[in-house]
């Protein structure tokens, strides 16, 4: 067994022995898989909730090393790091809001850059794709400077960026990073006009597809940040919802004013207080 495959064991475990103290259905051994090339999903019957087993058919696998993982500060899978359990309640949060809002896609972004907006998304995805009947997709829709691969450690060989300007079929650019219920689309090469692709009509058609396809499936984009380009503005039309990660001691008041302001009316879901000291 993979280091890899490990920490996905453990990290399982934990997360059921999670749900059976607080009260949750057990879990049985029966499977739900679906196909990532356009097959329709196969989804689990009922209320019950069943554990999701995906089957990749066109989406590329990639074994990524656990220690790359923790290097990278990618914590939700160890449960052993102080900060999985904060990551946890995150996921608590932003499920139970999202439910209320009947939505599956969240825009994940800050006021200003290095706030710790991607770091956030990548965790909060991780963390999300351990629950048991739940898959999802993290979209790196930060066509400015583009780092989910490099969090992951695999070198993208296309991305959204070249759906959207040469029509490549999404089902060939996702990349499965060896983590059994998360797929990644990476950003693909930079494009000087991102805000104006990210905004358009082929954008939309894109987003919509991608929720409606499997009802299993959450969604979370990282984009740039709100101060420094126009694209969650014009890409957070589509989304169910908005995360915004701000850094304690580093984003001044004036700046949360604005970014704020900017997405006063968006769907804001809630803000993240990151780097805070004890």
């Amino acid at each position: 067994m993979s280091k890899l495959k490990k920490a996905l064991e453990k990290a399982k475990e934990t997360r059921r022995m999670d749900q059976a103290g607080a009260g949750l259905p057990g879990q049985e051994d029966r499977e739900a898989q679906r196909v990532e090339s356009g097959q329709k999903a196969a989804t689990p019957p009922g209320p019950d909730r069943h554990e999701i087993n995906p089957v990749y058919q066109r989406t590329k696998v990639i074994q990524v090393d656990p220690s790359t993982l923790r290097k990278n500060k990618i914590v939700s899978l160890f449960p052993d790091n102080r900060m999985t359990d904060q990551i946890k309640i995150l996921r608590t949060q932003i499920l139970k809001r999202m439910k209320e809002l009947s939505g599956n896609s969240l825009l994940v972004t800050s006021p200003g850059p290095g706030e710790g907006k991607t770091l956030t998304a990548v965790n909060l995805a991780v963390s999300i794709s351990l629950e048991l009947d739940r898959t999802v997709l993290l979209v790196d829709a930060d066509l400015r400077t583009p780092s989910i691969h490099r969090y992951f450690g695999f070198k993208e060989d296309g991305g959204l960026s070249d759906h959207l300007v040469g029509g490549a079929d999404i089902a060939d650019l996702m990349v499965n990073p060896g983590i059994e219920k998360l797929t990644i689309l990476p950003a693909g090469k930079a494009l000087p006009n991102s805000s104006e692709h990210l905004g358009a009509p082929r954008m939309e058609s894109l987003v919509k597809e991608m929720k409606e396809r499997y009802s299993e499936r959450f969604i979370i984009f990282d984009c740039s940040s709100l101060l420094t380009s126009a694209d969650p503005i014009s890409f957070s039309r589509f989304v169910d919802g908005v995360l915004l990660v701000v850094e304690a001691e580093k984003c001044t008041r004036k700046d949360l004013t604005r970014a704020l302001e900017l997405l006063r009316d968006r769907p804001l879901v809630g803000t993240v207080f990151n780097k805070a000291r004890d």
